[in-house]
């Protein structure tokens, strides 16, 4: 295997970095081309607001692609200097980038512990990889595995119980800001699958009004008509910012569409002295966070959400230990299984090799023997032959299988290859 996963994430980039390296659509179907053409990697490429990660598998007899380069790629693709953004990029090999894979795709490394919405973004991403040629035999194997054991944890541990998202960790966010919400107008600004979620947990604020706001007229009609919501059209989004007591952003936006200069030329003398808590769930931000003042514009982001989230999910983390275990059975279950697939020709082509060269032993030899030794004697012989090719390939398959469990029998594979002059 010759797998890596190189990103950063919540832990390790402000989302000041994070929403720089954020790929868009045109960044994205770069990269997809690139990445492979540049690196002779397969490629997948997930971003979401908690992160921005890569991944990358190669053949085993080629050099991994390592941090210092997918840096600069990434400087490259999104004006950021290499500097600037490798020291917060982790790299992870093999089976961890397995492991990191399947925990992120299970919502165990997520900001809220048990985050259901990320198992949708890790198909999306592999879907948008598979239909720019980007994947091959590894990745199209480990993303369908990944989406498999998700499944496994949500089905099998109570780690999803109650509310798991982003967006239900925002409405948990604002309940002590305010005393009460029923005389509250709330703007939801994007009608994506973050806007749908975050709409359905605003209901339990049960707030005065609810505004949704989107680019395109349609969808947002059909949410607000769905969660009984008011459409705004995106052309007075601003009114509907002057009304709005709390907002809660979800576009997919590749820059603000509140701009500093915007807001306070056309928002704020209108609010007068109104408090206005806005909740920017966007990565990259859909509100510049200058307006932030403490006092009279409140504007928090998905990195203020640690701390909520944390007492929201007291009582998920116990199932933690039991989600981990089978996500550590999945990974063994995926290692072992990928090297079999690799090991499985070449012991069949070593069988095969030296089923060869016994039978261009012993047929002239039995030939020979024939009308000098009886049946009998000539199959002891034929069987002797038999028993003596069985133990001689004993050990270099028992070893292979063997190193195959624990995930390093690459080397082992190439030595056996060469000793017996097999073909890859």
């Amino acid at each position: 295997m010759n797998l890596r996963a190189i990103g950063c994430n919540v832990e390790s980039a402000t989302v000041e970095l994070r929403e720089k390296l954020a790929f868009d659509a045109t960044k994205l179907a770069r990269a997809l081309a690139e990445l492979p053409a540049r690196y002779g990697t397969e490629a997948v490429v997930l971003g979401t607001c908690n992160r921005v990660e890569i991944y990358l598998a190669r053949p085993e007899e080629d050099a991994p692609v390592h941090s210092p380069l997918i840096a600069e790629f990434l400087a490259e693709v999104h004006g950021v200097p290499a500097a600037d953004i490798l020291s917060h990029l982790y790299e992870l090999h093999d089976a961890e980038a397995v492991r990191h894979l399947f925990r992120v795709t299970s919502g165990l490394d997520s900001v809220v512990i048990g985050e259901t919405q990320i198992a949708g973004q890790v198909k999306d991403a592999y879907d948008v990889a598979q239909k720019a040629d980007a994947t091959g035999p590894l990745l199209n194997t480990l993303f369908p595995a990944a989406t498999r054991v998700s499944r496994r944890v949500r089905t099998e541990t109570k780690i999803a119980e109650g509310h798991a998202s982003v967006s239900s960790a925002a409405v948990d966010f604002l309940r002590p800001i305010f005393d009460t919400f029923t005389d509250k107008t709330v703007l939801v600004i994007g009608a994506g699958e973050m806007g749908r979620l975050t709409l359905n947990h605003i209901r339990e604020l049960n707030p005065a009004r609810v505004l949704v706001a989107n680019r395109s007229p349609d969808r947002a009609a059909a949410l607000a008509a769905e969660y009984g919501g008011q459409l705004v059209p995106w052309e007075q989004l601003d009114d509907a910012l002057v009304q709005a007591d709390i907002v809660l952003s979800t576009t997919g936006a590749p820059e603000p569409i509140v701009s500093r200069r915007r807001f306070d030329d056309k928002v704020r003398p209108r609010r007068g002295y109104r408090t206005l808590v806005v909740f920017d769930m966007a990565v990259p931000r859909d509100f510049d966070p200058r307006l932030h003042d403490g006092e009279r514009v409140s504007v928090f982001n998905v990195d203020d959400l640690n701390r909520v989230a944390d007492q929201a999910a007291a009582e998920r983390r116990k199932h933690l230990p039991a989600a981990d275990a089978i996500v550590t059975g999945e990974v063994t279950r995926f290692v072992q299984d990928w090297n079999r697939r690799k090991d499985g020709p070449v012991i069949g082509q070593l069988t095969a090799e030296v089923d060869r060269l016994r039978e261009s032993m012993v047929s002239p030899l039995l030939a020979k023997m024939k009308g000098k030794l009886t049946p009998a004697e000539l199959e002891h012989i034929e069987g002797a032959f038999r028993l003596f090719q069985s133990k001689l390939l004993h050990g270099p398959i028992a070893a292979l299988q063997e190193a195959s469990r624990t995930g390093h029998s690459g080397t082992l594979r190439e030595a056996v290859m060469k000793l017996f002059g097999l073909k890859g």
